[in-house]
């Protein structure tokens, strides 16, 4: 069986990125997304770059049985994972009882139980190739979020259930990292409603930034990697404010977002 990075989310944003750096250090990817044109165009800038070909897999990872369908194509290929990159996921701005639900239960699906579903569903090819799993949360992770209160708490989930399989799974030789972003102008700004007038200062960085730092903490083996110096900044001092005054700061700047949506 060859071994291969499989990373989910491909099509666009830090996914994209995240196949491009993989790709340029060497490793052999499977691409998995639900929009097939932007895979086949993005392996075939791959292969222009002078690296072996991705294997594109479509899929809908917010449907039960896609996990076991991506398995069942990679065992098909010869394939099995030497790495996980978990980066699928997408965000809603709103109030929880406002929103549809139907589409919040759906972010939970692929945020946190896809996810979940395929970090754990490979475990032994990564330990036989002393490989690893990257998931990207996010500096949500890091605080309270009203007026986005599903998506923070996914990333939360994500956070902690990353640093806990960290530790399970070091003794196997299989490093885990969670990848935590501040803001990162892509796609996923319109798909969650959110104003594109605040994407500048400090905390921004490019999905091309975000992709290197993630990869540079995963192969060093580090649990968390909060990409950016001024976001490291603020995931330490969030964790000595009072969650109050939190609450109040991450509610005033979500319904600025949603007014310049």
């Amino acid at each position: 069986m060859k071994p291969v990075t499989v990373i989910s989310g491909a099509s666009a944003g830090i996914g994209a990125e995240l196949a491009r750096v993989f790709a340029a250090n060497g490793h052999e990817l499977v691409l998995v997304a639900r929009r097939a044109d932007r895979l086949a165009a993005l392996a075939e800038e791959i292969v222009g770059s002078g690296h072996p070909r991705p294997t594109v897999i479509t899929a809908d990872l917010e449907r039960r049985d896609a996990v076991a369908g991506i398995a069942a194509e990679l065992d098909r290929r010869g394939l099995e994972p030497a790495n996980v990159v978990n980066n699928a996921g997408f965000g809603l701005v709103g109030p929880a009882a406002a929103l549809n639900r139907d589409e919040q239960l759906a972010m939970i699906d692929l945020n946190v139980r896809a996810l979940t579903e395929l970090s754990v569903a490979f475990v032994d090819s990564l330990a036989r190739h002393r490989g690893g799993i990257l998931n990207v949360a996010s500096l949500a992770a890091f605080l309270p979020g009203p007026g986005m209160a599903v998506y923070y708490a996914s990333k939360a989930y994500v956070l902690s259930f990353s640093e806990a399989l960290h530790q399970e799974l070091k003794a196997r030789g299989v490093r885990v990292t969670a990848l935590c972003p501040g803001p990162v102008p892509t796609e996923f700004q319109a798909r969650a409603g959110i104003g594109s007038r605040g994407m500048s200062g400090m905390l921004v960085l490019s999905a091309a930034e975000v992709a290197r730092i993630g990869y540079d903490g995963f192969m060093r083996g580090k649990r968390v990697v909060v990409a950016g110096t001024a976001n490291r900044i603020v995931a330490l001092l969030v964790r000595a404010m009072p969650h109050g005054f939190l609450l109040r700061a991450t509610d005033q700047s979500m319904q600025a977002a949603a007014r310049d949506s």
